[in-house]
Parts: structure tokens; sequence; C-alpha cells
């Protein structure tokens, strides 16, 4: 049995693969044609997917979309008619796109998936559509390790749900409340990502690594004005203040003359204005998360929460969650955004739908670390360095990681590509960028120099799973780089009275720990724990550097530069390994030294070809 679960056309388009119940693949669209947060019929993961299982389009038993367009486009139509004449701009830009594509979505998916197949459409298989919050809460308890387990997912907006909470037991999703559009957690972090400058469905990480150097002086002023937030976790908007129902713009002039001044303009200089209200928030919204886990916890009495949607990447919020201790254990879909509405659309089909029980331990989760996407031989790799004539050695496991472990600790910056590509936001030791985290420069370097973004970015430790309890307060595993802890007491480096009182991006070159270069300014790390069993070669890594340094921690940032996705393919990795200023690359068992390559020609400012966002 194949089920082949597909989003597209908001962002983010991805495709997913169950094969008899056991996920077999997933991937992003972006990754293959380098568009950043590709929203177009995902062609390549499709394809990508059919190949991993050697099957085709006419053997897959079930297609499933993520989402039910025609509920959505309800939606639209109720907005807009509640706000007219307002939006009337929104709705003349909007009609179109839906009219030609959105609305008649069903025509265009078989046309799209005959066309990829060379089949007629009536050899196509049946075409299934979950709803878009239902997509979120498959995608995060049905892959858990929990036999029993609530369910929250929280976003932007699917059909009319902004926040859902479920029940989910053996191989059933009950739904137990919602919260509806326009009143939603997502659109008012959104509506702050917008006001502080960045893009909106991307840059709301931005906005929670800003949070830390601001101070939360804008916490009153929201709960006053924008959120009206109940002890339960249910809560409104002011909509008086936002534009997002029916504007082309989240916030409105209200809310510029509530927070003192129009929206920063993009790459403009950030003030202390904007780490402030960065921090507040996001206060508010770990607030509004933990009361929202509070009420569930009285509702089902269980002892493991799952999380998806938008609001689940807020890795922050997250370590909050599992810090309060409000439920036993929490467990985040990896791909918790729109893109891993493509696993859980086929994950409901497969045990709501049909029926199909589920095999749980308690203990490990069905996402294999996701690492779902494509890898590449070691001949294959050396034919496209060999077709373009690429220096480069080519080294067995004992010989080639004590060198790049020696070569870390020299604090030379390392491109790492193995295996499979990861599935979602995060690279995980499939396609990384890693380096030493005890180097006070390192940060600086990796930033301005590899990654060509913002100086107050934060990186994030990979750290030999047995070992995080001794570098970092948490006991548990984070694999998928979800949850955010502080660096150990004994590992923290005290600041002077002096140093305390600096404020802002001030903060930013004062060592903080034993490991300077991804311990963040209020002494948190975004975590993750490596374990063998999902990936040894990284976890072997890891153990040759700690052989060496007495540290079984990397600094892992993804393997790409700003405004560019991942690298998927060793051409991919080659590239932006030769436009940045990395030292080394390392492709399955091929090492490769910049000095060594020859002169990197380009056709054009490669920068100009990326959206920076």
């Amino acid at each position: 049995m194949k089920i082949l679960g597909i989003s597209a056309y908001y962002h983010d388009s991805a495709a997913a693969l169950l094969v008899d119940g056991v996920l077999a693949a997933a991937a992003q669209e972006e990754r293959f044609t380098r568009k950043k947060h590709d929203s177009r019929f995902p062609k390549n993961a499709v394809q990508f997917c059919l190949e991993q299982a050697e099957t085709t389009v006419r053997e897959i038993d079930y297609i499933v979309f993520y989402d039910k367009p025609f509920v959505k486009f309800e939606r639209l139509l109720e907005t807009y008619l509640s706000y007219a004449p307002f939006g009337l701009r929104s709705f003349l830009a909007a009609m179109p796109i839906w009219l030609k594509e959105k609305l008649f979505l069903k025509i265009t998916l078989k046309r799209e998936f005959a066309e990829l197949g060379g089949i007629d459409q009536k050899e196509l298989p049946p075409l299934m559509f979950t709803e878009h919050h239902q997509s979120h809460a498959a995608s995060a308890f049905f892959p858990s390790p929990f036999k029993k387990a609530a369910v929250l997912c929280v976003d932007g907006v699917g059909e009319w749900a902004t926040t859902t909470v479920w029940m989910g037991e053996g191989n059933e999703l009950k739904p137990l409340w919602e919260i509806n559009f326009p009143h939603s957690l997502g659109l008012l972090y959104s509506a702050f990502t917008y006001y502080t400058g960045f893009k909106v469905n991307s840059g709301e990480y931005k906005l929670m690594g800003l949070a830390p150097y601001g101070e939360p002086k804008y916490v009153d002023l929201i709960y006053n004005h924008l959120l009206d937030a109940k002890p339960d976790g249910s809560f409104r908007l002011n909509m008086a203040y936002f534009n997002y129902a029916t504007g082309l713009t989240m916030t409105n002039d209200k809310f510029g003359t509530l927070f003192g001044g129009p929206p920063r303009k993009p790459e403009s200089e950030i003030t202390q204005k904007e780490m402030d209200i960065a921090r507040s928030v996001q206060v508010v919204t770990e607030e509004t998360m933990l009361r929202i886990a509070r009420n569930i916890k009285k509702q089902t009495d269980v002892d493991h929460l799952c999380l998806a949607g938008g609001v689940a990447l807020n890795c922050v919020a997250n370590g909050k969650l599992l810090k309060e201790r409000v439920f036993k254990n929490i467990w985040v879909q990896p791909a918790a955004g729109d893109a891993g509405g493509a696993v859980g659309a086929a994950y409901a089909i497969w045990h709501e739908y049909l029926g199909h029980d589920r095999q749980v331990n308690g203990k490990s989760d069905a996402m294999r670390g996701a690492y779902l996407g494509p890898a590449f031989k070691n001949e294959e790799i050396t034919a496209y360095l060999d077709s373009i004539e690429a220096p480069y050695v080519s080294l067995n496991d004992p010989d080639l990681l004590p060198q790049l472990a020696s070569l870390l600790a020299d604090e030379k910056v390392i491109g790492w590509f193995q295996g499979p590509m990861e599935f979602g936001p995060r690279a995980l030791g499939g396609r990384s960028i890693i380096g030493d985290p005890r180097s006070r420069k390192m940060q600086s370097i990796m930033n301005l120099k590899i990654k060509y973004r913002e100086s107050f970015r934060p990186f994030a430790p990979s750290v030999k799973a047995e070992a995080v309890s001794e570098w970092f307060e948490i006991e548990d595993a984070s694999p998928y780089m979800l949850l955010v802890a502080n660096v150990k007491e004994d590992k923290q480096i005290s600041m002077t009275e002096a140093q305390k009182q600096l404020f802002g991006i001030e903060k930013l070159n004062i060592p903080r720990s034993q490991l300077p270069a991804v311990t963040h300014v209020d002494y948190s790390a975004r975590i993750q724990t490596v374990h063998k069993e999902t990936n040894a070669r990284y976890w072997q890594l890891l153990d040759q550097f700690e052989k060496i340094t007495g540290c079984p921690v990397l600094i892992n940032t993804s393997f790409n530069v700003r405004g560019e996705p991942i690298v998927c393919t060793p051409q991919d990795a080659y590239r932006c390994f030769m436009r940045t200023e990395m030292d080394y690359l390392v492709l399955g068992n091929i090492l490769l030294s910049k000095e060594n390559q020859p002169k990197w020609k380009e056709d054009s400012d490669w920068k100009d070809e990326f959206e920076l966002d």
C-alpha cells in the first residue's frame, strides 16, 4: 500500500510517501528548484519519492492533499464580505489566482499527476483531501512515540482554524476545541515579524533570535490593546490594529501609532526598539502557549503532548513548555510547518481512513531522524568532481574522521554533506556547516563570511545525546533542534558588573560560556542531540572531536547562504563551498580543501540570484 501526501500552492511545497505505513521518503520542492519556500506543485519532490520507493504514479494507491481549498475559499469570501467595503484591493488581487488555480485544485492536481506519470487522468489513483489542521495533527501524533497523547496545533491559519486541540489514541484523532480566524497566535507573531522589518513566513525565527537582546517593555501594551488572553489560553485579537484579514499588509497605521512609528524598512538598521518588541511578543507567545498547555493537561490528564503548526517551530517556547513540565514529555514534528502537512495527510489516510493500527514503543518516533531526502554515493560524487576537475582526496572513515576533528579543533569551517537530506527547516548533520563551538570568533566568522546574514543570529550546538545533560540544562532528547535550554551553570562565564549594564547588540561579543559560539546572550542554546542509531557518522565525528578536545559539541548550521535553500546535491554543495569562505568540504568520504580548488567563476553576482529574507 502506497500513499503519497502533498502540500502545495501556499508556501513550502512538499511530498511524502508512506509504504505500508512506513515513511519511505519526504522532501521539500525548494531543495530541487533552489527557490526558497517554493509553493508550486512539488513535481521534483514527488519524483524523488517515487524513485526512492521504485514505484510510479500508476502504482500509488492514494494521493492526498493536505488542505481543503473550497473551505478556505469560503473563509476568504466570508471575510471579505464581513469587512466590505474595506479590502477591495486585496480582494481584486486574490480572486484571479483563486479562480484560475486554487479553487479548482482537484482539476489542477489531476493534470499535474497525469503529466508527471505519463498516463491518462482516468488511470490516476483516488485523489483525497484532508483538512489543514487535521494534517498538522496527524503529522504530530501518528509518527510520535506515544500510544496516547494530547495534540496542539498552532499556526497562522488553515481553512478557518488557527489553533486546534486533539486527543490522539491508537489510530484515532479526536478534535476537542479550536480557535478560528482572524484570531491567530501565528498571525500575531507574523504581524510583529512584518513590523520589525522581516519577511512573513520566513523571518519569524529571526524575530525569535533577536528577542534575547531586548527587554519585554511592550508586553502590557500587547495585552491591553492587541490580545485579549484568558487564563485558559483562549484569546481574541483586536482587529482594529491589523490589516491581514483583507489588506495587503499585516499591520495598519493604528498599529504603527501604538508602537511609535511605521514598520522598520527591510535591511535597515535594527534598533533597540525592534529588540524590545521582539522580546515582548516572544514573552506573550510563550505565556499563551503555556496557558493553552495547562488547560489541555487539565482537560485530558494525559502524560504526553505532541505539537505541530508553524508556531511549534518556536523552539524557545517549546523549551519553556518542557522546562515547566506541564506534560511529562513533548514531541514536536520536525517539519512542523506546511511542508509537514504532506506527511500528516498521508498518515491520516493510512490510520484514520483505512483504519490501520500503530506500533509504538514510547521511546523512538517514526521520522527516521528526519533523514528522508536524497542521498548520493561516493561514486556519484567523484564523477561530478572529476567532470569539473576539482581536486580531492578519498579517505576511509578511520582516517577521515580524526582528520576532520583536528581541522575543526584548529578553527576551520567545514561543509558536511552526508547521507540523506533532512526533511524540515533544520540541518541535522546531513547538510550542515560545522565548526568549533569553543572558538570566540566562530559566530562572527560563520555569520559574516559563510552565511552572509545578520550578526545577531545565534548558532545551534550538536551534542552527543548521552552527553547533553553534562553541558546543557536538559535531560530530554532533542534530535530535531526544536528545544532550547540553558548552558550548564558550571560551563557558564559570569558577566562583570560593567557587562551586565550593556544593552542590545552590545551584548553580542561577550563570551557567555565555554561554548561561546553556540551560547546566546541569555545563556540559552537551540540543542540538537545526535543519536548513534539515526546518524552514526555524525555521532562518530562528535566522538572524535571529543577525544581531541574533551568537548562532545560542534556548531551546526544549515548548509546554505542567506536567501538560498539548504543544499540538496553535491553540485549545490560545491557551489556553496566555492562561493563562501568555508575552509573544507567533505562529501561522503571525499575531502576537498579550498586552497587546492581552481578559481571559481561566476557569470553574475550570485548574491543577487536569491531573495533576501
